[in-house]
């Protein structure tokens, strides 16, 4: 390895020379030798090359001395794409870094994995430019530089299987986002036309809420008529409901109420065929465990039968072979969502540490003179997270010992650092069940708590000694 301070001057040195000369784009397309500021026994990645990514256009660094060209620009189309990845196998280029912008760099990647060059995705914060000017030219330039002397550190992909995945449940979830906006329309011009119905029943888009709105749509008036709709389970009384429904019918509310309510089914069919394009993709996945000879053990938290309509838990259970839903806050839905953000196989982290920074749930310590500027956590977009965030806010009343944390760590640094300290755990104790493949010990966890405690009681004893009182067990 080069040591810091010597890579550290050859970039300034580089970055000097760069920009020490006139980058107009007619200037910059032309080669520019490094090899007498960089020796080529300096050089990680000798065969490396740097895209920069575009809407519309891609520009491409190569090696100065494989093409006499070694920055050209191709254009995004799917040709193009495979041109580019032919004329970068006949400058002898093995690995491609480019930078993870927006969607655009998706079928880059695809099409140049599949020609099988070797792509490392990275951060746009990891590789700032110097200040000066700033161009496309300039930028992919960077990106080999940087690469060609292994100073870039590629993204975490989960591999295709997992990427396909996690593609259909983030399209679920966009929809569901959908029918709920669809809902509150159907809500707002109900209650433009005075038809209290979404507020003595508690779901519109229950059994008794579409009856009575399709009776409506199809011309019924009477409040009577409408509330005999109502169903056994429904609290509020028919009485009630029939004066709920006494209201100003008015046309083009009434036109408002039939789209909103159609394209709610529309959305809840595609939902439907989702669940079933997700079963068909699960299906194709490798088994960590065989059900029949080792079946799904059974559990100890008490679960409504809506927390598994479609029994995934099992499929869950024989992907990852350990059961997930079994950590206190984590629902199957939840564990779908870590499965198709990072996949069942966590080898890409080498720690615990490495895989809970990746989600953003470590503090950031940036430390300048001996003091601490800011511990913030990084702001990272990472659904995972996202969820394990969600499973540490159900943690409030729980009687387990990661209820206990929570509450805990609530009373000392407030709502918000709790939740992330606790998805921090969280997240930490997957790491460890999707490694090892052990399943979730309620009693290991209950042993840190009583280490707490007794940490708790020493310190308390300590501070009353120190005040000449002794502490007596009741």
């Amino acid at each position: 390895m080069i040591p810091f301070g010597r890579m550290l001057s050859l970039l300034t040195t580089w970055a000097v020379h760069r920009f020490s000369v006139n980058t107009t784009k007619e200037n910059s397309m032309s080669p520019r030798s490094t090899e007498s500021i960089v020796p080529h026994s300096a050089l990680i990645n000798p065969n490396a090359a740097g895209i920069d990514v575009g809407a519309t256009e891609l520009y491409v660094a190569v090696p100065t001395d494989r093409c006499e060209k070694p920055v050209r620009c191709f254009s995004t189309f799917t040709q193009d794409v495979h041109a580019l990845a032919e004329w970068l196998k006949s400058c002898k280029v093995s690995t491609v870094a480019m930078e993870s912008t927006g969607v655009y760099w998706i079928p880059v990647f695809q099409i140049l994995a599949d020609h099988g060059l070797t792509v490392c995705l990275v951060n746009a914060r990891h590789v700032k430019n110097v200040p000066g000017r700033k161009t496309d030219v300039t930028d992919c330039q960077w990106l080999q530089f940087l690469h060609s002397v292994g100073l870039l550190r590629g993204s975490f992909r989960p591999p295709q299987q997992v990427c396909a995945l996690r593609t259909i449940l983030r399209h679920r979830d966009a929809m569901i986002k959908l029918t709920n906006v669809h809902i509150q329309h159907m809500q707002k011009a109900m209650t433009q036309m005075n038809i209290q119905l979404h507020n003595v029943i508690s779901d519109i888009t229950g059994t008794t809420g579409l009856a009575i709105i399709d009776a409506i749509l199809a011309g019924e008036r009477d409040p009577e008529t409408l509330a005999a709709f109502r169903d056994a389970r429904v609290k509020s009384s028919c009485e009630i409901i029939a004066k709920s429904l006494v209201g100003d019918y008015r046309p083009e509310l009434l036109f408002t109420l039939r789209q909103s309510l159609e394209s709610y089914r529309h959305l809840r069919k595609q939902i439907v065929e989702s669940d079933e394009t997700i079963k068909s993709l699960l299906a194709n996945f490798d088994s960590c465990v065989d059900v029949e000879e080792k079946p799904l053990p059974d559990t100890q938290k008490k679960r409504r039968k809506k927390d598994d309509p479609h029994q995934m838990r099992q499929e869950l259970y024989r992907i990852t072979g350990v059961d997930l839903t079994e950590i206190p806050g984590l629902q199957t839905t939840s564990a779908y969502t870590i499965l198709a953000e990072i996949g069942h196989d966590v080898s890409s982290f080498s720690s615990a540490k490495h895989f809970a920074s990746w989600m953003g749930l470590c503090p950031n310590n940036r430390v300048s003179g001996g003091r601490v500027l800011s511990s913030h956590t990084k702001p990272v977009a990472s659904r995972a997270a996202a969820a394990l965030r969600m499973a540490a806010t159900t943690l409030l009343r729980s009687q387990t010992a990661l209820g206990h944390y929570y509450r805990r760590m609530r009373t000392r640094l407030g709502a918000p650092q709790a939740i992330t300290a606790t998805a921090h755990k969280l997240a930490r104790i997957i790491y460890q069940m999707l490694k090892t493949k052990t399943p979730f010990n309620q009693t290991l966890q209950s042993e840190y708590e009583q280490q707490n405690i007794r940490r708790r009681q020493i310190r308390l004893e300590t501070q009353a000694k120190s005040l000449g009182f002794a502490l007596v067990p009741l």
